[in-house]
């Protein structure tokens, strides 16, 4: 099928440019976050060719993506000149795969019809889908694909800055703190010891920024034979009623009150975070800052709604973080993301600063220790 230039430039103004395209995928994606539905990403690429042939090929995928589209439907060069995406909202979360297979097929049939079966069979069709599966598998992380959120890659040079300066004090004061709380960690690792059979300290999977996995270490604060499973469901539960957790479900925060898997010693640790301590570790080795969000259990993960995750993605995680000084756990589960969010939007030296300096009056008075 042979096109005019007049034909190629209609089609192409009616395609949306790769930054609006991506602001508009950033859109979507929060307000599906809101209403509840589901939406799909399908990223179309060509061959690769000569320019003129390149720019046929585009002008005919475009063609015949405009005879499948709906209105609701956003078309917008995801890579100029080589990759368009295809953005449909508001899709029923049951409906989704059928949708993307239908769709995917629908495609691949109109670029036949438009531009013959050796172009249909030279495209790619990539589908990406919002709000992303869940891995049934609690111990596992689905890992997150950076293409649906183009926001991340925005002020990048200004973002890398700060990482930079914030990784550099993070660098300095973990090392100065290991060697200055070598006695502490020393007296602890023995009182940990005396008080119950088992290892000292305590290894357990996390999920970090952009949905790492990683290692995170304590100090042993229970019974090595404990069961993990009270601790599975009080989370669950914690998570999904947050929105409608009254004042005294409010007093407590991923913490269980008269249990009897915790070590007298372990009452002790949890109440200051001393046990936390040995997280300095983590935060040397690069896995965590000294503040930032929480770090997540995987199984944690199975319960979140789509928004929760943008903690995991803004930050890196922390020892320490705005809600242990602001909100602790007065807070419900939802209130200490928004907190979380709140710090990632506004993330400089000198708010990491005041966390840290209000962090020591929290671990004295041990006001929602966890």
């Amino acid at each position: 099928m042979t096109l005019t230039k007049g034909e190629r430039a209609a089609t192409r103004s009616t395609i949306l440019d790769e930054t609006l395209f991506k602001q508009m995928i950033t859109r979507e994606r929060k307000r599906t976050e809101r209403s509840g539905m589901a939406m799909a990403l399908l990223l179309i690429g060509f061959p690769n060719r000569s320019s003129e042939e390149g720019s046929a090929d585009s002008t005919v995928v475009a063609n015949a993506l405009s005879t499948v589209t709906s209105d609701l439907d956003i078309l917008g060069w995801f890579e100029p000149s080589s990759v368009i995406g295809l953005l449909v909202i508001e899709i029923a979360p049951a409906d989704l795969t059928s949708k993307c297979d239908r769709l995917e097929s629908e495609i691949r049939n109109a670029v036949a019809l438009h531009g013959g079966e050796e172009l249909a069979r030279q495209v790619s069709i990539r589908v990406l889908v919002y709000p992303e599966p869940t891995i049934s598998n609690e111990e596992q992380v689905a890992p997150m694909d950076p293409v649906l959120y183009p926001e991340l890659s925005r002020n990048q040079s200004a973002i890398s800055k700060i990482r930079i300066l914030k990784r550099g004090m993070d660098l300095v004061l973990s090392a100065l703190l290991v060697l200055l709380l070598l006695p502490v960690f020393s007296l602890i690792a023995v009182l940990v010891k005396l008080s119950s059979p088992g290892p000292v300290f305590f290894k357990q999977t996390r999920v970090g920024h952009l949905m790492k996995p990683f290692t995170m270490y304590k100090f042993r604060t229970m019974y090595a034979d404990a069961d993990h499973g009270v601790h599975y469901h009080y989370v669950s539960w914690f998570i999904t009623s947050s929105d409608k957790a009254d004042a005294k479900d409010k007093a407590s925060f991923f913490k269980l009150t008269n249990d009897d898997r915790i070590t007298p010693i372990g009452r002790l640790l949890r109440r200051t975070s001393l046990d936390e301590l040995p997280q300095l570790w983590n935060v040397l080795i690069g896995d965590m800052s000294l503040v930032g969000p929480r770090p997540p259990l995987p199984y944690e993960l199975q319960q979140y709604r789509p928004w929760h995750r943008r903690r995991l993605l803004e930050a890196m995680p922390g020892i320490t973080g705005l809600w242990q000084v602001v909100g602790r756990s007065r807070t419900t589960f939802d209130e200490m993301v928004r907190l979380d969010l709140r710090y990632a939007r506004t993330i400089s030296l000198w708010s990491d600063i005041k966390i840290l300096l209000a962090t020591p009056a929290a671990m004295i008075t041990g006001k929602g220790a966890c």
